[in-house]
């Protein structure tokens, strides 16, 4: 039988940035889009649901998926060709990209970061070697390689002993059983607040929101359920997060399945989620509670759907009071449950797109199938 597309597992790394994109939005709307495609699909999530939630073709999505597999995260910035032929060789070019990659003082340099400038009176000075390039062809060639002027960033690598193990649960319960498979997590927090966005407007004529305001109304948390197998978004506001909210979450997912089989739930490692009354009850009725490894929170499919929840009820918005927020906010998720489904004549040719696009023998998360003895 065909293998549907797989994306390959994330790194912490990977996941985190992803994350990042996702949540704080980012001023290249491709970049946006792709990487909601990649942490959907480390979700779990197929390439239909996938193709809903960004609006895109399915080939499209299928084309990222296995662009990451190939490239990792430089599939985030496609590459375009043009312009005049290149004058320095394939090898003066890695040459410079190695350079602006290293620390100016372990050349001998008296500073800690390169300017564009310094980077080029240094390229222009060196014994041995003539590197014919101006500022604009540095600034290009850098560009092409993938190498960016950004701030330094911190990171953090999991130390779960147990996190090939959780992965191991998520994707079982994904890919073997995902009609009985829903997801929990907090979204926020909510604040009453002019929230900037974007809107088609005149040109130079933008829409206008106030940028005074006074926050007296506290904040919210949307506590959201997510079923894999059904595709469907749902949850509440709070006033805060806590062990009988997420209990009453998680009662509105058991009774989702009310025929009484065990059904899986992934959630973050809140100290509300791991509460031992929750797990009595859990273990009481045929709930399995299934724990993102620390700091990978990434491998929840419901973070790829908060996503498009920020950009359509947040957004460029101006909400008088909670009230009026969570209405709008529960009218995009009927919106969005309504128009979860493709038509059904599509079916076949997902089918075969599927079949000969497939990577056959590969795991979720890009790991190879174990060979039989």
């Amino acid at each position: 039988m065909t293998q549907p597309v797989k994306i390959r597992r994330l790194t912490d790394q990977e996941g985190q940035k992803l994350q990042r994109i996702v949540r704080r939005d980012t001023t290249s709307t491709v970049r946006y889009r792709r990487a909601m495609i990649l942490l959907a699909a480390a979700g779990g999530n197929t390439v239909p649901v996938i193709a809903r939630l960004v609006a895109a073709d399915e080939d499209t999505v299928r084309d990222v998926i296995h662009r990451f597999n190939e490239i990792g995260l430089a599939c985030l910035d496609p590459q375009w060709a043009g312009g005049r032929p290149r004058l320095l060789s394939p090898e003066d070019e890695a040459f410079v990209a190695q350079t602006a990659t290293t620390r100016p003082t372990q050349l001998g340099q008296p500073f800690t970061r390169w300017s564009i400038r310094k980077l080029l009176a240094y390229l222009h000075h060196l014994p041995g070697r003539t590197l014919t390039l101006g500022r604009e062809a540095l600034r290009t060639l850098l560009a092409r390689h993938g190498i960016t002027f950004q701030r330094t960033k911190t990171w953090k690598e999991s130390p779960d002993a147990d996190f090939d193990a959780k992965l191991d649960a998520i994707e079982y319960a994904l890919t073997q059983r995902p009609e009985r498979t829903f997801a929990f997590d907090e979204f926020g927090p909510l604040g009453i607040r002019p929230t900037a966005g974007t809107a088609w407007a005149p040109q130079g004529e933008p829409d206008r929101l106030p940028a005074t305001y006074r926050r007296t109304q506290g904040v919210r948390y949307f506590h959201g359920c997510y079923s894999v197998g059904d595709d469907l978004l749902w949850g509440v506001n709070r006033a805060r997060k806590g062990i009988d909210h997420t209990w009453a979450a998680l009662k509105s997912i058991r009774a989702a399945r009310p025929d009484g089989a065990p059904i899986y739930v992934i959630l973050d490692n809140l100290s509300a989620h791991k509460n031992w009354r929750i797990r009595v009850w859990a273990k009481k009725n045929k709930v399995r509670l299934l724990f993102t490894p620390t700091y990978a929170s990434w491998a929840n499919p419901i973070e790829a759907h908060f996503g498009p929840l920020r950009q359509f009820t947040l957004a460029n918005s101006d909400h008088p009071n909670h009230i009026v927020q969570t209405r709008a906010l529960h009218a995009y998720l009927r919106w969005r449950n309504a128009h979860a489904r493709h038509p059904d004549v599509l079916a076949a040719q997902r089918r075969e797109r599927a079949r000969v696009r497939s990577e056959k023998g590969i795991r979720w998360g890009g790991r190879p199938l174990a060979t039989a003895a």
